[in-house]
């Protein structure tokens, strides 16, 4: 059998043998992350199964690299990582670093190094959008937290901001403090955070009763439902509550129906709990059959003389990603029409008439630019980079690559 080689463990990208790679001469292992000669993907890999056995002799060599700002960026990232208890490393000149993700990188070695002054930098890092992100930032607080202990880290912040109320949130937990008092913050992505801490029903049922603001107690309600998946009590809570909803102006029950049920529960972190616990409360939908409506708009299209193409789905259309509605050509112009996955909801860009009269008659609801540009505010949707909230027509159409 021929012997295993680092190229044999990492031909390709996807295609790591992690466990293998773990395995290997850890010296060949570093001649390999600092190659340029091989592919970034592989040197990443290489540095990844160094943890824990980075050579001594191959430490300067490596270093280098970290600090090459024209090496490729995903590679520094994996052995800064990977170096960053080094004390050969001192960070504060690289803080301006403009490549990829290098900056959140740096301030994660840092909290690595024990450097208190990065608390507040970690804490915003922490408190980002972006997974790997907020990794970088946790991970370089915790290690503050484990070598100061969390009162010195808290003692660098600022309540006053909060990315710094979030990450006290975090320490506090950690250390076994309550934190269901962090329900009532101000700051909805702050009071979000707090609740995926909670643990224990009874304390939040108890906590109901003298929550000081409604936005707190419907906190605690869905920190409760995520705990114990019981919608009937959800839904007497929600009732005991007024039923409060977020009115958006000409919003029908219909329209509001079908975006509750797709984006409310899921919605990004700053989000009015509102429509989360609306979501929960919602009753299923009707059965439908989705590809019995694309067979009914065919016929439609096809009764009206309009040559419809066979329907294909926004990411086939698109060529890439995913979404919410179906696209079907007609004519000789390549002109589209577009089917929402969401209910009987249909659209095209021309607003063409003989399309619409078409679909309507057949059971379809037209969404014109009057009912499409109605902004569904507080339900932030995470759509190409941006987390603020959308219109009607991006929600009932949506596509993401």
């Amino acid at each position: 059998m021929a012997a295993k080689t680092i190229k044999k463990l990492s031909p390709e990208p996807g295609r790591t043998d992690t466990a293998g790679l773990r395995a290997f001469d850890a010296d060949a292992l570093a001649r390999c992350a600092a190659d340029a000669a091989q592919p970034w993907w592989r040197r990443r890999a290489c540095a990844e199964a160094l943890a824990g056995r980075v050579p001594e002799r191959r430490v300067a060599r490596l270093i280098a690299c970290v600090q090459d700002t024209g090496d490729v960026s995903e590679v520094r990232i994996a052995l800064l990582g990977l170096l960053a208890d080094r004390p050969e490393l001192r960070h504060e000149d690289r803080l301006r670093d403009g490549a990829y993700g290098m900056a959140g990188a740096v301030l994660g070695a840092r909290g690595a190094l024990g450097d208190l002054t990065a608390a507040g930098a970690l804490a915003t890092l922490a408190f980002g959008p972006w997974r790997r992100e907020r990794e970088a930032g946790e991970a370089g607080l915790d290690a503050l937290a484990a070598r100061h202990g969390f009162e010195a880290v808290l003692a660098e912040l600022d309540g006053a901001r909060p990315e710094d109320r979030s990450t006290g949130i975090r320490l506090r937990h950690h250390a076994g403090e309550d934190v269901t008092d962090a329900l009532a913050d101000p700051d909805r992505a702050v009071a979000y955070r707090a609740q995926e801490f909670l643990t224990d029903p009874e304390r939040l049922r108890g906590y109901l009763a003298g929550a000081p603001t409604e936005e707190a107690k419907l906190w605690a309600v869905y920190a409760l439902h995520r705990l114990t998946d019981d919608t009937a009590e959800t839904r007497r809570l929600y009732g005991e509550l007024g039923r409060p909803r977020v009115e958006v102006a000409g919003l029908d029950g219909e329209l509001r129906a079908a975006i509750v049920r797709e984006y409310g529960q899921w919605a990004e972190e700053r989000s009015d709990p509102r429509w989360r616990i609306e979501a929960v409360c919602a009753q299923p939908p009707a059965a439908s059959d989705p590809a019995e409506r694309l067979r009914r708009a065919m016929a439609a299209l096809t009764a009206a003389g309009l040559a419809p193409k066979p329907p294909v789905s926004c990411g086939e259309d698109n060529r890439q990603g995913d979404g919410t509605y179906d696209v079907i050509g007609y004519g000789p112009s390549g002109s589209k029409v577009f089917i929402s996955t969401l209910g009987r909801f249909a659209t095209d860009d021309d607003d063409d008439p003989d399309v619409r009269r078409a679909l309507e008659s057949a059971g379809f609801r037209w969404i014109d630019q009057a009912v499409g540009s109605l902004q569904v505010t507080d339900l932030g949707v995470y759509h190409f980079g941006s987390r603020d909230p959308l219109n009607v027509l991006t929600l009932l159409f949506y596509w993401q690559d």
